[in-house]
């Protein structure tokens, strides 16, 4: 049987494991093996690695590289092996799978924009990672379109409890009544401190994810999100690793998945004069 190898960042993180299992799934329908070797990062174990599964005599590899290190690994594949790069870059000059991960920060934050909201806070990923770049790059661009100046950019690690840390500072800012998180975990640990805070979501504040984890869709109340196809990202991997002929990029769309944590900012009329009562506008 057709052996072919896959290196990856040894990681629980939703994403980069999805795109594994992915690949892994897309592999076994294609009637493949596949030989997984996990690395803690780019370094001299990344090496070693490649090394192990060229060993296997592996028919090509498929190279998870969501960050800017794993560049360096592609030096060390033999000449003639073919390679592909799920998250890599343009300039790398591989065969590339990867999901417009610009394109989702601007589904994301217009669709803030959409229902009222005069600006848009972004709790970013890393920034080593391409993926943060580009959502931070997307969220900047719709709000320069909108003519809204950007918050700044709150920088977060890719889980709930970094988002918690975040969502407590945005708390405290009565100003802050829409956010799109880099990632779902982050938005539910930012949702956590929020409810903490007595800002209810979506009543005071709105708040988009990205990646659509399954856990999305069972909070309270739903979380609204950005989806990823990893299952497409593995057959498109597969494929061209099995029959490219030159380097080819492969970009998927991401799709918004609108659920219970967005709705249209109400507007609250300071009072007037005396005798008047306060009201409320209707949508902006």
């Amino acid at each position: 049987m057709t052996v072919i190898g896959v290196v990856a960042q040894n990681s629980m993180l939703y994403g980069p494991s999805s795109m594994v299992q992915a690949i892994g799934d897309a592999a076994f329908d294609a009637g493949l093996a596949v030989s997984v070797g996990h690395v803690a990062d780019y370094g001299a174990e990344a090496y070693e690695v490649v090394r192990r599964l060229v060993g296997q005599d592996v028919a090509g590899l498929i190279v998870v590289a969501p960050v800017a290190a794993a560049a360096d690994l592609l030096a060390a594949v033999p000449s003639g092996l073919p390679v592909v790069t799920v998250d890599g870059l343009p300039q790398w000059r591989t065969a590339n799978v990867a999901v417009d991960q610009y394109a989702g920060g601007l589904l994301a934050t217009r669709h803030l924009l959409a229902h009222g909201h005069r600006t848009v806070w972004h709790v970013a990923g890393p920034e080593q990672w391409h993926g943060s770049r580009a959502r931070e790059a997307g969220w900047r661009a719709a709000l320069a379109a909108a003519g809204v100046e950007a918050p700044p950019v709150v920088r977060a690690a890719w889980s709930a409890e970094s988002g918690y840390r975040c969502g407590q500072a945005l708390a405290a800012d009565p100003e802050v009544t829409a956010v799109f998180a880099a990632n779902d975990d982050i938005a539910i640990g930012l949702i956590r401190a929020l409810a903490e805070h007595g800002r209810s979501v979506p009543g005071d504040v709105s708040v988009v994810g990205f990646d659509d984890v399954p856990e999305a869709g069972y909070t309270h109340p739903g979380l609204t999100t950005v989806r990823q196809e990893f299952a497409e990202v593995g057959r498109e991997s597969v494929r061209l690793l099995l029959g490219a002929r030159r380097p080819e990029s492969v970009q998927l769309r991401p799709t918004l998945v609108p659920r219970g944590t967005v709705r249209h900012r109400v507007k609250v009329r300071s009072r007037g004069p005396a005798g008047s009562t306060p009201g409320s506008s209707g949508p902006l």
